[in-house]
């Protein structure tokens, strides 16, 4: 299945659904109203696609020639290039020597061949048991080792240690997603799988971490699944979509953190 025939598919992804964490009138705004990928986000898609399927990697991506943008004549042969890229996401030279590279330093570990020597980008479509919502995910790699299936999941980042991942994790929801995603297998396949990420960072020496998540890891990340489920559901069968002022419009309180009250005390 590709990309857009997964986007087509009724349900609500996991990107979408941990958007609900900010408000839920602001997805529902971002939902009418699509936001351009920024260059991080097409860099994060570039690297993702080069090390999982790198034979699958010109399709959707392209190299911007190096041309003088500022001359007729270098515009005219960019105007030109682009027409023979029409559909593909477009980065520079620069970036794909970073790509390239990124991937040479993760595919020398054996750990890393291993995990991604399953199943890639896997569609998963469910209804949710208690809500009934319609959830679809799409996962990077499924990797069976012994009888026991590993979900895959392919991180860039800034700092692979794992203090420093960990922060990512809690700031961007990847418990949330690492439960989703086992929710979503197991509502498919009947078995719990085990998670676990792949973390790579985006400066050489290009460091890679793997990092298993552990049970209290992913008991998090399914409150929040289920938290955000229930808020979609509900605003959803009521039609509000509120805000920062929550669903029946009520004046925040602004305290001061408990680690700071403390000062005061």
């Amino acid at each position: 299945m590709t990309e857009s025939e997964y986007r087509a598919r009724e349900g609500i992804s996991r990107s979408e659904l941990w958007k609900i964490s900010e408000s839920p009138e602001k997805f529902k705004y971002l939902k009418e109203h699509p936001e351009t990928p920024t260059p991080a986000l097409i860099f994060g898609a570039a690297a993702h696609k080069y090390l999982l399927e790198p034979d699958a990697w010109d399709g959707e991506f392209a190299v911007a020639p190096i041309l003088d943008r500022r001359t007729k004549e270098g515009k005219a042969q960019y105007a030109e290039w682009l027409d023979k890229v029409i559909g593909r996401e477009i980065i520079s030279g620069e970036d794909y020597d970073t790509i390239r590279a990124m991937a040479d330093v993760a595919n020398e570990i054996s750990f890393v061949r291993k995990l991604l020597a399953g199943e890639k980008e896997t569609p998963l479509f469910w209804a949710d048991e208690l809500t009934g919502e319609l959830c679809k995910v799409r996962l990077d790699c499924v990797t069976m080792v012994g009888d026991k299936p590993v979900i895959v999941d392919y991180k860039t980042t800034s700092d692979a240690s794992t203090d420093g991942f960990m922060r990512s994790a809690i700031k961007y929801g990847y418990d949330f997603q690492a439960a989703m995603y086992s929710e979503g297998y197991k509502a498919n396949f009947g078995t719990t799988p085990t998670f676990v990420f792949i973390a790579q960072e985006k400066s050489a020496p290009y460091a890679v971490n793997i990092l298993q998540a552990d049970d209290v890891f992913i008991k998090r990340g399914y409150d929040i699944f289920r938290q955000l489920i229930g808020t979609y559901h509900d605003c959803k069968t009521t039609g509000n979509w509120w805000g920062y002022l929550g669903p029946y419009n009520v004046i925040n309180n602004l305290a001061l953190p408990a680690w700071l009250a403390k000062e005061i005390e």
